[in-house]
């Protein structure tokens, strides 16, 4: 593949996208937020970035499947209004047809086209063995593996020989060893393919991915989502996992992703509100919070949150979002990328889970969120609210969240403290 230089056509760009979600209450959730950036012919983009940041939203405005609130798509200059042409995407969960055949799934795009039987049949058989799926023509996706369901769809996409090729976390539904193998079978598909595809954008939450797969690696930051950072990759193909060049690049994002999710500001720096400031509150449940807490002490009160992501069964995502919820409680501090036990945390971790009850409502009527809530509920009739009011109150606390998603790590974190109850048979929200 010819190296990519600004010289290289645009084939597509985003041009400031603002895109907003309706929530309960008639309010607006901002998602993204003048986002701009461009596809240029022969490169593989990659989209990295925190949960809810957006991404994959983005993925789809720029394929022409959502329509943004603000901004412009556009096709080689020209400003596309419905589906971008030129473009196949790849998903995540593999979005096969159970009753059709491992051929039929890849020819069931090729209808819509009108191609000749003979030319559809040779694009099928060809991309078959494009992708290794030869002597499983006739498998249905019930008999065949998650990695090569994955192979099915990505076959699907080539079949239609888009100029772009989008992925969605593509691998991250399969094991480790088998995405480790379609990622270098992609690369080396878009190597050789003569224009079709030309790029690739994918979107992904692996830090060690990204660095492998892509020439420009765009990085997310959320609430809303918003481009933090481009970094250029220029490590040589084929791409060593374990090569000096590749961990030191793979440390630099790391360092540029936690200096976002996990500011490190001495609180004597900022100000004092004059309103109470509502936290979001991270998708993280009470048991993965406790759990790491009892890890981390028991692992010498600290560690590097990239290591301990591997070391704790986490993606890194997921445990960014568990640091920010023990950091919130008071149990740990994040000095740059370093995750620290505090004096509290160390107690917590060597109490027995009554105890860790009582702490844990202790910290939680900390945050403002929980203040508010739980005085809402007292002063209820028989202290009693509905979810649908308790998610309403949450949509004007915190406007820019999704005020379900909140609700479901309220309660758990209530519920572990003894703080307050959910009943799913009435919907109701109680003192516990």
């Amino acid at each position: 593949m010819a190296e990519i230089t600004t010289q290289q056509p645009v084939l597509l760009a985003s041009d400031h996208i603002t895109h907003l979600f309706p929530m309960p209450n008639g309010n607006m959730m901002t998602v993204l937020e003048d986002v701009s950036m461009d596809i240029r012919k022969g490169e593989i983009i990659c989209i990295i970035g925190p949960s809810g940041c957006g991404k994959s939203t983005f993925l789809r405005i720029l394929a022409g499947l959502i329509r943004p609130s603000r901004g412009k798509v556009l096709s080689r200059g020209k400003e596309m209004t419905g589906l971008t042409p030129g473009v196949a995407m790849v998903f995540q969960m593999f979005a096969l047809f159970p009753w059709m055949t491992v051929s039929e799934n890849i020819q069931s795009v090729l209808t819509a086209q009108r191609l000749p039987e003979n030319e559809a049949r040779r694009r099928v058989n060809s991309v078959i063995k494009m992708v290794g799926l030869e002597g499983f023509e006739e498998a249905y996706p019930r008999e065949i593996s998650g990695g090569m369901k994955q192979r099915v769809g990505i076959a699907r996409a080539l079949a239609v020989q888009p100029e772009l090729l989008f992925m969605d976390e593509p691998f991250s539904a399969i094991d480790a060893l088998t995405a480790e193998s379609l990622r270098a079978d992609v690369v080396d598909i878009w190597e050789e393919a003569e224009g079709q595809p030309a790029s690739i954008l994918m979107v992904s939450h692996d830090i060690k991915e990204v660095v492998y797969m892509a020439d420009r690696i765009v990085i997310f930051s959320a609430n809303p989502g918003r481009i933090r950072a481009v970094v250029p990759n220029n490590l040589p193909r084929p791409r060593d996992y374990r090569g000096a060049d590749f961990l030191a690049m793979v440390d630099y994002l790391h360092d540029i992703i936690t200096t976002n999710e996990l500011p490190d500001v001495p609180p004597s720096v900022v100000s004092a509100p004059s309103q109470p400031v509502y936290e979001p509150l991270p998708p993280a449940s009470s048991s993965d919070v406790v759990s790491f807490v009892e890890y981390l002490d028991s692992h010498g009160g600290q560690g590097d949150v990239f290591v301990l992501a591997h070391e704790f069964g986490k993606e890194f995502s997921e445990l960014i979002n568990i640091v920010k919820a023990a950091e919130m409680l008071g149990f740990i501090e994040t000095p740059k990328q370093r995750t620290i036990l505090t004096p509290l945390g160390k107690r917590f971790a060597n109490m027995d889970t009554e105890e860790q009850k009582i702490v844990w409502k202790q910290q939680i009527l900390t945050l403002n969120v929980f203040k508010t809530l739980y005085a809402d509920v007292q002063a209820s009739r028989n202290a009693t609210m509905l979810d649908d009011e308790v998610q309403e109150r949450l949509a004007q606390l915190l406007p820019n969240e999704n005020p379900e998603f909140t609700f479901a790590t309220l309660i758990n974190w209530a519920r572990f403290g003894n703080l307050l109850a959910f009943d799913e048979d009435s919907d109701e929200v109680t003192l516990q």
